[in-house]
C-alpha cells in the first residue's frame, strides 16, 4: 500500500501540473529554519539515518615550523569569484603561518581536467572533489595517496560519524571533507509570497498546488537552469535525487544509486517524467538563457529570484553566493528558504553533498595543508573571507565540521546546520555516489537530452543503464 501511495502521488503530481496549462563538477537548507547558531554541540546525521550527538572538538593542531619555501597547488571546481577567492584567502592564512606558497585554481571543467591530469601524470598536489565516487575511482586506480593515520586521527573527531567513511577505500581514508552543501531546500522571494498571500508548503501536494495558484495569478513559480559547462545537467540530477528520495523512499534510493535499481525501471522513469511535466507546464518556468539547458544553474537564477521575476529556485545552500551583492536573506530578508517538502510530514529526507580534498603528492607540506583544510580553522577562515566578500550577510559556504564557531554564520545559514542535524534520513547526492562515468557522465548528458526533448526519458535512461560499469 505504501508503494501504491507513492506511485499514486506521481500521477497526481503530473496531473495537477498539467492542469495548470532542476552536481556540480568538483566541487548547501529547509522550512524557514530556526536559528540555533549559538550551539557548540550539534546532532549529526548517523550512518543509519538517525542522529547522534557529538561534542564539538577543539582544533588545537600546530602548524609545522620547517616548511618555508615549499609550495602546494590546489585545484577545485569552484571557479566563481566569491568561492575561489574565499578558498584562496583561507589558504593564505595557513601560508602566512608556515611559509608554504599555496596556490588555488578553480575550473568549471574540473572533472575533465582532473581526468586528463591524473592520466598524464601531472596532477595538482591536492584536488577538491565534489564526487566521492570520483575519489574512490582514483583511489582504486592508484592515482591518490592514502592519508597518513596520524593526520586522520586529528581530523576524524572534528566531523560527524561516518563522514570519513564516505571517502574510504580498502580501509584507508583518501579525502577530507572541506565543504558541505545542503540540497533539499527552496529559495523564495519573500515579497512575492507576501503580496500573493502564499503559505509555505509542507507537503509535495501543497507545493504543486502553490505552483498552480501562482500560474493562475500571473506569477512565474520557478527559475530553472541546468547549464554548467561540461557539467551541464547536474541540476536535473539533483531534482531527480530529491524526488526519488521522497517518492520512492530511502531504501529504493540506495538501490538506485548503487545500480541495483535500474534507471529504466518504470518507477525511476516515472519520477523523471513527472519533473519534466512540471518544468514544461506553460507559465511555470523562467529560463533566463532562453531554455532550461542554456540557463546557468545559479548565476542566471539569482537576479530574477531577487527581483521577483520568479518566486522560487530549488538549489543548494551555496546558492546564496549567486544572489546580487547585498541581497538581505533570512526571515526578514528579501530572499528566504524553506525545506523541499516530503510527500508527508512524518519524516524529513534530506539530500546533502560536499567537496573533499585528496592528495596526489607525498610531501610534508602537502600533508600539512591537507590537515589544515580538514580542520575547523580552515572552515572558519573560509567562512569569514567569503562572508566579507558577499557584503557581510550570507556567504554561500557551509560546513558540517563540529568544531566551528557557528556565530560566524548568519541566522539563515546557521539554521542550515540544524537541518542537517535533524535530517531523517540523510542521503548523499546520488550522482556523486555513482561511478564517475555515470554520475558525472551519462546521468548529466542523457538527462540533458531528456530535458531538451532530444530523447524520451525511457530512451535516455536506458542509455544510462548501458553506460554503467560492468564491474
Amino acid at each position: 500500500m505504501k508503494r501504491f501511495k507513492w506511485l499514486l502521488l506521481i500521477v497526481v503530481f503530473a496531473l495537477i501540473a498539467a492542469a495548470c496549462g532542476d552536481d556540480d563538477a568538483d566541487e548547501t537548507t529547509t522550512a524557514a529554519p530556526s536559528d540555533d547558531a549559538a550551539a557548540t554541540t550539534t546532532a549529526a546525521p548517523s550512518d543509519d539515518g538517525g542522529t547522534e550527538t557529538t561534542a564539538a572538538p577543539s582544533d588545537d593542531t600546530e602548524a609545522p615550523a620547517d616548511l618555508a619555501g615549499t609550495s602546494v597547488t590546489v585545484f577545485s571546481s569552484e571557479d566563481g569569484v566569491d568561492e575561489a577567492t574565499g578558498i584562496q584567502r583561507a589558504l593564505d592564512v595557513f601560508a602566512a603561518e608556515t611559509g608554504i606558497e599555496i596556490t588555488h585554481t578553480g575550473a568549471r571543467d574540473f572533472s575533465e581536467q582532473i581526468n586528463a591530469q591524473a592520466a598524464g601524470g601531472n596532477p595538482p598536489d591536492i584536488a577538491m572533489f565534489p564526487q566521492p565516487g570520483k575519489v574512490l575511482d582514483f583511489a582504486a586506480q592508484g592515482f591518490l595517496l592514502p592519508i597518513p593515520e596520524d593526520i586522520v586521527s586529528v581530523v576524524r573527531p572534528q566531523w560527524p560519524g561516518g563522514t570519513l567513511e564516505t571517502y574510504t577505500y580498502e580501509d584507508q581514508v583518501y579525502a577530507f571533507q572541506v565543504k558541505t552543501d545542503l540540497k533539499s531546500i527552496v529559495w523564495y522571494n519573500t515579497q512575492v509570497f507576501a503580496d500573493g498571500g502564499y503559505a509555505i508548503p509542507t507537503t509535495l501536494d501543497e507545493l504543486v498546488a502553490l505552483s498552480s495558484q501562482m500560474i493562475a495569478d500571473g506569477q512565474t513559480p520557478w527559475c530553472i537552469g541546468i547549464e554548467s559547462g561540461p557539467a551541464t545537467g547536474w541540476t536535473f540530477t539533483d531534482w531527480m535525487e530529491d524526488m526519488m528520495l521522497r517518492v520512492e523512499g530511502p531504501e529504493q534510493y540506495d538501490r538506485w544509486t548503487s545500480g541495483e535499481l535500474l534507471f529504466s525501471d518504470p518507477a525511476v522513469v516515472g519520477v523523471a517524467e513527472t519533473i519534466l511535466d512540471i518544468w514544461n507546464t506553460p507559465g511555470n518556468t523562467y529560463a533566463a538563457g532562453g531554455s532550461i539547458s542554456a540557463t546557468a544553474h545559479s548565476a542566471d537564477n539569482g537576479p530574477p529570484l531577487a527581483d521577483g521575476t520568479c518566486a522560487m529556485v530549488r538549489q543548494a545552500s551555496f546558492f546564496a553566493a549567486f544572489l546580487p551583492e547585498g541581497t538581505p536573506v533570512g526571515p526578514d530578508g528579501q530572499v528566504d528558504t524553506f525545506y523541499f517538502p516530503n510527500v508527508d510530514t512524518n519524516s524529513a529526507p534530506t539530500l546533502t553533498a560536499g567537496n573533499s580534498a585528496a592528495a596526489f603528492r607525498d610531501a610534508p607540506e602537502v600533508w600539512a595543508v591537507m590537515e589544515y583544510v580538514g580542520s575547523s580553522r580552515y572552515a572558519e577562515e573560509r567562512q569569514k573571507a567569503q562572508r566579507e566578500i558577499k557584503g557581510g550577510d550570507a556567504s554561500g559556504f557551509l560546513t558540517s565540521n563540529l568544531g566551528v564557531d557557528l556565530s560566524l554564520w548568519n541566522e539563515l545559514e546557521g539554521g542550515f546546520i540544524e537541518i542537517l542535524a535533524n535530517a531523517n534520513p540523510a542521503r548523499f547526492d546520488g550522482s556523486d555516489l555513482m561511478p564517475a562515468a555515470v554520475g558525472a557522465g551519462t546521468f548529466w548528458t542523457e538527462g540533458t537530452s531528456a530535458v531538451n526533448g532530444d530523447k524520451t526519458v525511457a530512451d535516455a535512461f536506458a542509455a544510462i543503464d548501458d553506460s554503467w560499469p560492468s564491474s
